[in-house]
């Protein structure tokens, strides 16, 4: 992360840093620095720009050592590893050596261990607001991200610093308080920029991107596991215009998608798993809804491109179901003036309208079912349906989509009744068409399932219930 303009709430740390006096020569006569360090400080301390490039520039390896050690000599870090205040100050004197030379920061990544001295850090305390392993992390972030776009090769030093830094970022990200969010999520912006970055980021996944999709669900106006608000399309209420639902700030809800549409170009590997673990798909339909701005439309049209296109099999349905194609022919319409974003418009349309073309009734109850969620869509009221279908659904892929159906059964759904409503017609209906395979049913626990739902509290869930236990009875009697 460039600490050129770094989040509000860093920029304040490091400016209450700076304006700290040190007792430097105090510092001296106790050990805690030597005199040849000082000497390196005061010379690049409180001087213009201009001046403090030239003295760095003039002694590369020299404020290397003193940032980093070696061979040369021992770096401030270790010298003053007793005293918290000359830590933090030389944390944030680094950042702006680093910024003001960018021919320090690539003699400090020339040499062979250069986050050495910092990575401890990150690890010194569980307060996220301790400014230690803040300014730490912001300054590894930093050379980390230089050193992943200088070489064409993942380095070994990166793949062991990566891990410990989205660990620490995510303890950020994880944060109640909006600012700290915001260094992490930019943090980790700054460091996927690499096929090999993406992929470590995606391997720490419940700490990485778990918190990430939290943010989206509370700016999408559903928290986790409340998926009615996702399913059903229904607007999340904006507020100010610097927050969306759930008072997630605008910022960090466009820093929070740049992230994800950074990992998106790994669409294979990551699209199948968000889609079942987070639901992305109808996430990212809700939050096109209520993109307030042409900056995250933009990323979540080439989020969702990217993810459809890379794993079209299993995220297309998904799309269908949560009416996708709709929304696009609504954003169509908009007078929209990104390039980038009508470029991905138009080919999620196509793709989407290529795929509508084909498909059947049946494959729309097929994706709807595998998709773990259920809602009142067209096929499962239409009779004729049922009688056309019914017993391909009970062997299609081998009994799977039946069993997939007694997984989604199977759940309480505290907060979205209406799958279980669904889900009690469905197997009503099935008995009621295929009654020779009602066994199957019963071995798979659904006749159970029914029969318990008929005390459900929810009315329609009772009366689906009722319905699809009555079948049962009606084929008992008839026989």
């Amino acid at each position: 992360m460039s600490l050129v303009e770094p989040p509000p709430y860093l920029a304040s740390v490091q400016n209450n840093i700076r304006a700290r006096p040190i007792p430097w020569d105090g510092a001296v006569r106790a050990g805690n620095l030597a005199d040849e360090q000082l000497k390196k400080i005061k010379s690049v301390d409180k001087v213009r720009k201009e001046q403090r490039k030239q003295n760095i520039e003039s002694d590369l390896q020299g404020y290397t050592t003193l940032l980093i050690g070696g061979k040369n000599g021992t770096s401030v870090l270790e010298k003053a590893a007793k005293r918290t205040d000359i830590i933090q100050y030389v944390l944030v004197l680094a950042a702006d050596l680093i910024n003001d030379s960018s021919s320090l920061a690539s003699k400090l990544l020339d040499e062979p261990e250069p986050y050495k001295p910092f990575l401890p850090l990150l690890s010194q305390s569980s307060n996220p607001e301790d400014p230690i392993p803040l300014l730490a992390s912001s300054l590894l972030n930093n050379l980390a991200s230089r050193s992943l776009t200088s070489s064409s090769k993942s380095l070994p030093r990166d793949e062991e610093a990566l891990p410990k830094l989205y660990s620490y970022l995510s303890k950020l990200a994880k944060s109640q308080d909006s600012g700290l969010q915001d260094i992490g999520v930019q943090g980790y912006s700054a460091l996927l920029r690499t096929k090999k970055s993406r992929e470590l980021f995606w391997k720490q996944r419940k700490d990485t991107i778990t918190p990430l999709m939290d943010i989206l669900h509370s700016a999408a106006g559903a928290a986790k596991d409340t998926d009615s608000t996702l399913w059903s399309g229904a607007t999340s209420i904006r507020g100010a215009d610097a927050a969306i639902g759930g008072g997630v700030g605008l910022q960090l809800l466009y820093h929070v998608l740049l992230v994800i549409w950074q990992l998106s170009f790994e669409g294979k590997l990551i699209g199948e798993e968000l889609e079942r673990e987070h639901e992305i798909v109808p996430l990212y339909t809700q939050l096109l809804r209520i993109s307030p701005k042409e900056k995250t439309t933009r990323l979540l049209l080439s989020t969702l491109y990217n993810l459809l296109s890379a794993n079209q099999s299993s995220l297309i349905p998904a799309a269908t179901l949560v009416r996708l194609p709709a929304l696009l022919a609504n954003l169509s319409g908009r007078h929209l003036t990104d390039p980038d974003l009508l470029d991905d418009l138009k080919n999620l349309n196509e793709m989407l309208d290529e795929y509508t073309k084909t498909q059947t009734t049946f494959d729309e109850y097929a994706a709807e079912v595998d998709s773990g969620h259920l809602r009142w869509s067209p096929p499962h009221r239409n009779a004729t349906f049922w009688r056309e279908n019914a017993r391909k659904i009970l062997e299609f892929n081998r009994g799977e989509l039946l069993k997939k159906l007694a997984e989604i059964m199977a759940k309480p759904w505290e907060n979205d009744k209406k799958v279980l409503a669904v889900g009690c017609n469905d197997v009503g209906r099935l008995v009621k068409e295929v009654p020779d395979q009602r066994g199957q049913l019963e071995k798979l626990g659904l006749k159970r399932r029914v029969m318990e739902l008929m005390s459900d509290p929810d009315e329609a869930v009772r009366w689906e219930s009722l319905r699809a236990v009555g079948e049962w009875l009606r084929y008992n009697v008839e026989n």
